[in-house]
C-alpha cells in the first residue's frame, strides 16, 4: 500500500511539472524559458508531421489530409514569431512563398518548399498522385526544424529581441496573416492569426505583471479574429485600428520600460515604431550606401535645383524633370517617353519617384540596388539622357550658379564632382517620402479621414481582391513585411496593349538576371516577364499603368486583375505567378477598390 502511495505522488509531481510547463512557468531567465518553450513546441510540430500528417499522406482515401494538413500549419504558428526573426533563412522553407525567388544581392535563385507548396496539391481536394512530393516537402520541413531546434537549444537570445521578435509578428499578421498571403487555398487566416497571437500570449506572460492591460489587449486581439472567422467579411480595418495597433503600442511602450536595449538593425521598419502608420515608422535613409551622411538637408536642396538641370544630357535639353513631373507624383502621364534622339521612346513607362527611397531595389528590372546606382543609370543610358557627368560639371563650375548650393552641401570641397551631383540628386529623391495620405490618418484613429466606402476598399484590397498578398501594406508595394528587406517581382501576363492576346516582349527581370552570367538560362524561365511589384500609392495621378503603360486607367487594371491577369485572358503565360482565377468582383466592388486606391496620394 505504501509503495501505491508513492508511485501515486510521483505521478502527481509530473502532473504538476507538466501543468507549469504548459503554462510558462517562471523562473528568473526569461530568455531561457522563452527558448525551452520553442524546443517544446518544435518536437511538438516534429511529432506530429511524423505521426499524424505523413501517415495521413500515405493513406489511400486522403480523407483526414486536409485536417491534419490545417493541424500542421498551426503547430508551425506556435514558433512563426521566433523562427521567421531568428533563422529567416530557415524559415522560408518552412511556409515560404509558392514560386521561386531570385536574391540578387546574394546571386541566389532559391525554389520554393514547404507548406505553401503543399497547399496546392492539397486543396481544393487531395491529388493522390501527389503523394511523394508531399512527403518530400514534410522531409524538408523536418529537416529544418532539427536545425530550428539546434539553434534555440544552443543560441542565447535575449529579451530585446525576444519582444522585437513579438512586436515584428504582430506586423506580420497585420500585413500578411489577414490577407491570406500564406493560405490562399485553405484561407484558415482568422485562426491561424489567433494561435500566431496565443503563442505571443505565452512569451509575453514571462515580461508581465498579473495587472499588466496587455493581457486584456491580447485576449481581445484573439477573440475578435475567433469570432470572426469568414475570410471576405473580415473587417481589416477595424482590426488594425481597434486591436492591432494598440497591440503593437504596448509592446513597444513595454520594452522601453523595461528599458531593453540591444543592436540598432538598419531596417526600413524603424525598430522603436510603435506602429506601422507613426509619421516616422520609415527610414527613407535605410538603403542609403553612406552610413553617416552629413548635411542631408542640404545635399536634397542641392540636388532638387539639379533635378532640373539638363546641362548633364547629352544635347543640354532633358533633365531628370523632363520625365519625373512633380504634378503627376513625379511620374509622367504618357505610355513611354520619347527617347533622347527624338526616334522612338525609352524602353518603359515612367516610374513615379514620390516613395522611391523605400525600395530595396530600382527600376521594373530591380537592377540597381541604391538611388545612387539609378541616378547614375539614368544619366549614362543612351536612350534617355546619353550624358555625361563631368560634362555637366565643367558648364556649371564655369557659370558659377550653384556655388553656394554645392558649398552648404559639401563644405571643404574644393570643387564638386560626379559624386557629390549623385549624391545630392539621390538626396533629393530621399527628401520625396510621403506617407501621409487620407489612409495614413484614418489609420492613425482619425474615423471622418476615409468614406465607408474608401473603407470598403481597404477590406476588398486586403481580402476578396487579394491585392495585398503582393502590394503589402502600408507601402502598398513589392517590399516584403514586416522585415521589409526584399522585394517581389511578379510575372502577371501583361499583354503588348489592353486586349492585345501576346504577351508584352519585354522579358524584365529575367534579362537582368542572364545579364550577370552566373545564372543558366533554363533555371531563369520562371522569371520570363517578371516585373517589379511597385507601389499603388499616389497611381490616381500617375496613369498610364504597368511597365509598359498598356492600361489607361484604374479601372482598366482592376478588370485585368479581376480576369485572372494574362493567363486568365487568354494569353500563353506558363509561368504566371499571378492566380489565373478570376477574383469575381462585382462592378460595385471595384468602385470601392478604386476609390481606396485614390485615398493613398500623398498630400
Amino acid at each position: 500500500m505504501s509503495h501505491f502511495r508513492g508511485v501515486s505522488i510521483w505521478v502527481l509531481m509530473i502532473v504538476v511539472i507538466q501543468w507549469l510547463l504548459s503554462l510558462g512557468f517562471r523562473t528568473n531567465e526569461p530568455e531561457k524559458d522563452v527558448a525551452a518553450i520553442l524546443c517544446r513546441d518544435i518536437d511538438a510540430f516534429s511529432g506530429y508531421i511524423k505521426d499524424t500528417l505523413q501517415p495521413a499522406i500515405l493513406s489511400t482515401t486522403g480523407n483526414n489530409l486536409q485536417a491534419a494538413f490545417l493541424t500542421a500549419r498551426k503547430h508551425y504558428k506556435h514558433i512563426e514569431w521566433a523562427a521567421e526573426y531568428f533563422a529567416y533563412s530557415t524559415a522560408r522553407f518552412i511556409n515560404g512563398a509558392p514560386k521561386a525567388e531570385a536574391e540578387i544581392p546574394g546571386q541566389m535563385i532559391t525554389q520554393p518548399s514547404g507548406f505553401q507548396v503543399m497547399e496546392a496539391y492539397i486543396y481544393p481536394a487531395p491529388d493522390t498522385s501527389a503523394r511523394q512530393l508531399l512527403l518530400k516537402q514534410t522531409a524538408i520541413i523536418l529537416e529544418k526544424l532539427q536545425l530550428l531546434k539546434t539553434y534555440f537549444s544552443n543560441i542565447p537570445i535575449a529579451s530585446w529581441q525576444i519582444l522585437d521578435a513579438v512586436k515584428l509578428e504582430v506586423f506580420r499578421i497585420e500585413t500578411l496573416g489577414i490577407t491570406g498571403f500564406d493560405n490562399t487555398l485553405s484561407r484558415n487566416s482568422m485562426e491561424e492569426c489567433a494561435i500566431s497571437l496565443q503563442a505571443l500570449e505565452r512569451v509575453l506572460m514571462h515580461y508581465l505583471t498579473p495587472q499588466d492591460s496587455m493581457r486584456e489587449l491580447l485576449r481581445r486581439n484573439i477573440a475578435f479574429l475567433l469570432a470572426n472567422r469568414d475570410f471576405d467579411l473580415f473587417d481589416r480595418a477595424a482590426y488594425i485600428r481597434r486591436y492591432a495597433n494598440p497591440l503593437t503600442t504596448a509592446i513597444e511602450q513595454l520594452r522601453r520600460t523595461r528599458n531593453f536595449q540591444g543592436y540598432r538593425y538598419n531596417r526600413l521598419l524603424q525598430q522603436d515604431a510603435f506602429t506601422m502608420f507613426d509619421p516616422d515608422a520609415f527610414n527613407a535613409n535605410a538603403y542609403t550606401p553612406f552610413l553617416n551622411q552629413e548635411n542631408k538637408a542640404a545635399k536634397a536642396a542641392l540636388g532638387k535645383a539639379l533635378f532640373t538641370e539638363t546641362a548633364f544630357s547629352g544635347n543640354n535639353q532633358v533633365s531628370c524633370a523632363s520625365c519625373h513631373h512633380s504634378q503627376a507624383a513625379f511620374a509622367e502621364n504618357v505610355i513611354r517617353h520619347n527617347n533622347i534622339n527624338g526616334a522612338g521612346f525609352i524602353d518603359r513607362n515612367t516610374p513615379s519617384l514620390l516613395n522611391a527611397a523605400l525600395q530595396p531595389q530600382l527600376f521594373y528590372d530591380q537592377r540597381v540596388e541604391t538611388l545612387e546606382d539609378q541616378v547614375d543609370n539614368v544619366v549614362h543610358n543612351p536612350r534617355e539622357m546619353h550624358g555625361s557627368f563631368y560634362t555637366g560639371l565643367q558648364s556649371i563650375i564655369h557659370s558659377g550658379k550653384y556655388e553656394q548650393l554645392f558649398t552648404r552641401a559639401f563644405p571643404g570641397k574644393p570643387q564638386p564632382d560626379s559624386a557629390a551631383v549623385i549624391e545630392a540628386l539621390a538626396a533629393y529623391i530621399r527628401s520625396l517620402v510621403k506617407l501621409n495620405s487620407r489612409f495614413d490618418t484614418y489609420m492613425t484613429g482619425n474615423d471622418t479621414a476615409l468614406s465607408d466606402e474608401e473603407v470598403h476598399g481597404f477590406n476588398l484590397f486586403m481580402g476578396k481582391a487579394r491585392c495585398g498578398t503582393c502590394h503589402y501594406m502600408p507601402l502598398f508595394s513589392g517590399v516584403f513585411p514586416p522585415k521589409f528587406i526584399t522585394q517581389d517581382a511578379e510575372v502577371l501576363g501583361v499583354p503588348e496593349q489592353r486586349g492585345s492576346k501576346h504577351i508584352d516582349r519585354d522579358r524584365g527581370l529575367f534579362a537582368t538576371l542572364q545579364g550577370y552570367n552566373y545564372y543558366d538560362s533554363s533555371r531563369l524561365m520562371e522569371f520570363d516577364h517578371a516585373f517589379k511589384t511597385v507601389t499603388v500609392r499616389n497611381t490616381s495621378q500617375t496613369a498610364p499603368y504597368m511597365h509598359n503603360g498598356a492600361f489607361a486607367t484604374l479601372e482598366e487594371v482592376m478588370d485585368f486583375y479581376n480576369n485572372g491577369g494574362g493567363a486568365g485572358e487568354g494569353l500563353q503565360v506558363p509561368n504566371q505567378s499571378l492566380s489565373a482565377d478570376k477574383l469575381g468582383l462585382t462592378p460595385a466592388e471595384i468602385k470601392a477598390v478604386v476609390a481606396f486606391i485614390r485615398s493613398l496620394d500623398s498630400r
